[in-house]
């Protein structure tokens, strides 16, 4: 288990590099265990504020079974940890 440097890996299908691994993704989106099995399932709004959101994709100190963007947890909003992160993305015109 380590971390690796940033274009280590080649790009996904959709052009982008590490995308799971090194620190899991804090996300926007809310925290519910029961909203996707409920939800509409094209483009689901994601469900009402709580006290948790979405972190995914799994970390340097975990397993690889779970470095995988299906892979999705919960943390509160003001925990911070060397595990947790967030991805910066910009669009490229052209």
């Amino acid at each position: 288990v380590y971390t690796a440097p940033v274009g280590s890996f080649a790009a996904n299908a959709w052009g982008l590099h590490d995308t799971i691994g090194n620190v899991w993704e804090g996300c926007q989106d809310w925290y519910d265990s029961e909203y996707y099995q409920q939800s509409p399932p094209t483009d689901p709004p994601g469900p009402p504020p709580t006290t948790d959101r979405v972190v995914r994709g799994g970390s340097w100190d975990d397993y690889p079974r779970l470095c995988r963007p299906a892979d999705r947890s919960r943390n509160s909003p003001d925990n911070r940890s060397s595990f947790l992160g967030f991805r910066v993305a910009t669009v490229r015109s052209g």
